[in-house]
């Protein structure tokens, strides 16, 4: 207990009211927060956090949640201590955003996109501190220079949608920090960005809070993130808090087995060093299990050279092509039988335009794909038709990806009915192996995907992708919306699989520890082309170009002692990939810096 402590929370229950009767949210939470420290709350997706902060906030109302029983004791500068749990709506709204404030998961959501970004840093300081418009303004153009916006009178001029994600996310932090709360709640900050914006967003966080001697209540699942930010750590589990602790005492000696089981299923970079093949994760319960490396093949499977692809940008009076938007350019791999090549690089690189460029679900303008001796790019629609039967996708988001009104079974069926490889009672046989492989149980075949979890959706969406038996998978983000332990589950089962039926894959990530752990080889995507590729180990531990560095660089580490501050960071903004009609960029000019371990030499654009 803090005797001194700005905000705690005291037996905390929350329930919805559903027509089955209430929901537990919460069932009994009780922590503190102290002045300018940062509390993480950190547990996997339905474990309470979120509920716990929108609670404080008085927020939980409006989302049907019902405060059954607790305190939310919160002490303001003027006026003492008060039971938040208790006030009306009226003064909360003069705490909201004035003394508590908060940082929403989605900066696209939590932006009004119809006003422009100066209106929305100034109406709150006008409506809580009384400023006037130039006051307010002033003091606008001072938040966006404190989260180091480049421009800023400019982007006050600007609407959100016209801002990147990074630079989104930079806005509603300032809004939140407009007037100088005295508690701060950030609710899963950075889970939508790419690695290098989330490094500087940690870091810029980290110095504001020690500048400003704001109390952070920081809610994540991302354990790496926790090690960078913490000070104190709570881990929830099913509403519930199980363990509590300094952050070291957390990481190097958890005490509840929901703790150790969460830290073993976390990713570490460096984790494979030394070793040449990939190999399966080690889980909590399984440590007995014999850990075999995935070999693979010598024999190449698939070709790929001088991919390019692009989009045309229209505009003007009658939709002309303008310009076009270099999305791959003069891509070139190839991916060995039984083995996995990994595309990384931060979002708009190309990594997913190059794998549906491979399967011509977008068609590529020029270049080279040869898949098992067949010639893609010259096949007709009935041909491609047919090649396809050796190469499937798993793409990111299970749900968006399955058919709501198809029950699971008719789903991973669908693929050998399309192509008619399997008939009758000998389909539903296959069907339930596919289910045994992927360890779901028989009766879910009669189930439809909304009585799925996340993670048992992606398996479906595996079944499914080998219901053909093909050759190629391309794994585009397969396992980056699910929680750890789930995502360390498919990860051991995708790679299983891989050694089974000697399967190859294109993996396409921007998770670097998700990429060492499966990878044999790895190709690192900037701008539309490969800036560096060849064998994991001689990437990850020698990478040669400025980019790898960089990306490397950024990639938080799951130890508390080793923590990044804003001066290891030094970001380039990405330059646009729109050119006007007719540029003609150069060739990729690689060199060989040792066996198959290639660099870009010509200019990339970093």
């Amino acid at each position: 207990m803090l005797d001194h402590a700005i905000a705690r929370i005291q037996n905390l229950r929350v329930e919805f009211e559903t027509k089955d009767g209430p929901v537990v949210g919460v069932e009994d939470v009780s922590f503190d927060i102290g002045p300018g420290e940062t509390v993480c709350v950190v547990g996997e997706s339905g474990s309470g956090k979120s509920v716990s902060s929108l609670s404080l906030m008085r927020l939980i109302e409006y989302g049907g949640g019902d405060i059954a029983n607790g305190r939310l004791l919160f002490d303001r500068k003027e006026g003492g201590e008060i039971d938040l749990a208790g006030v009306d709506q009226d003064l909360m709204r003069t705490i909201r955003g004035n003394e508590i404030g908060m940082i929403f998961q989605e900066p696209m959501t939590a932006l009004n996109p119809v006003f422009t970004v100066g209106r929305q840093l100034t109406e709150g300081l006008r409506v809580h501190r009384g400023m006037n418009r130039e006051q307010a303004e002033a003091r606008a153009l001072e938040l966006l220079q404190q989260v180091r916006i480049p421009e800023p009178e400019r982007r006050l001029q600007q609407y959100p949608h016209e801002l990147s994600g990074g630079m989104r996310q930079r806005v509603v932090i300032a809004m939140a920090l407009a007037c100088k709360p005295r508690l701060l709640i950030a609710d899963e900050p950075t889970t939508a960005l790419d690695v290098t914006i989330q490094a500087e967003i940690l870091a810029l966080m980290d110095r504001l809070k020690r500048e400003t001697g704001t109390a952070v209540m920081f809610i994540t699942h991302d354990m790496a993130v926790v090690a960078q930010m913490a000070d104190r750590v709570v881990v929830m589990f099913r509403g519930n808090k199980v363990e509590e602790g300094p952050v070291e005492q957390i990481f190097e000696n958890p005490q509840h087995p929901y703790t150790q089981a969460l830290l073993a299923a976390v990713p570490k970079l460096g984790e494979m060093t030394g070793k040449d093949l990939p190999e399966p994760m080690r889980l909590v319960g399984h440590e007995q299990d014999e850990v075999t490396p995935i070999k693979g093949t010598d024999k190449v499977l698939l070709t790929v050279e001088g991919l390019t692809t692009r989009f045309p940008v229209k505009g003007g009076f009658f939709r002309r092509t303008v310009a076009n938007v270099h999305a791959v350019e003069d891509v070139s791999f190839t991916i060995k039988k039984g083995q996995t090549l990994s595309l990384v690089g931060e979002s708009g690189c190309g990594k997913s335009s190059a794998g549906r460029s491979i399967l011509r679900l977008v068609e590529p303008l020029s270049g080279k794909v040869d898949l098992d001796g067949k010639d893609i790019m010259a096949l007709d629609a009935g041909g491609l038709r047919q090649a396809r039967l050796d190469m499937q996708m798993i793409f990111q988001d299970p749900f968006a990806s399955l058919n709501p009104q198809m029950q699971l079974a008719d789903q991973v069926a669908e693929p050998m009915r399309n192509y008619g490889t399997h008939k009758g009672a000998e389909m539903m046989d296959r069907v339930a192996m596919l289910f045994d492989r992927v360890e779901l149980p028989r009766s879910f075949m009669r189930r439809f995907p909304h009585e799925l979890s996340g993670g048992q959706r992606q398996r479906i969406a595996i079944a499914r992708a080998l219901a053909l038996n093909p050759k190629l998978i391309v794994a585009d983000e397969a396992v980056s919306a699910l929680d750890v332990s789930v995502q360390a589950q498919v990860i051991n089962l995708m790679m299983e699989l891989q050694a089974e039926l000697e399967l190859s894959y294109l993996f396409i990530s921007h998770d670097m520890a998700v990429v060492e752990r499966v990878s044999h080889k790895v190709g690192v995507m900037y701008l539309g082309r490969i800036v560096e590729i060849g064998p994991r180990r001689a990437v990850f531990e020698d990478p040669q170009h400025d980019y790898t560095r960089a990306l490397m660089k950024a990639v938080p580490i799951a130890d508390p002692r080793r923590r990044k501050s804003e001066k290891d960071l030094n970001f380039k903004p990405i330059p646009s990939p729109i050119h006007p009609v007719g540029y003609e960029p150069g060739r990729s000019e690689y060199a060989e810096v040792s066996p198959g371990h290639f660099v870009l030499t010509s200019d990339s654009g970093y």
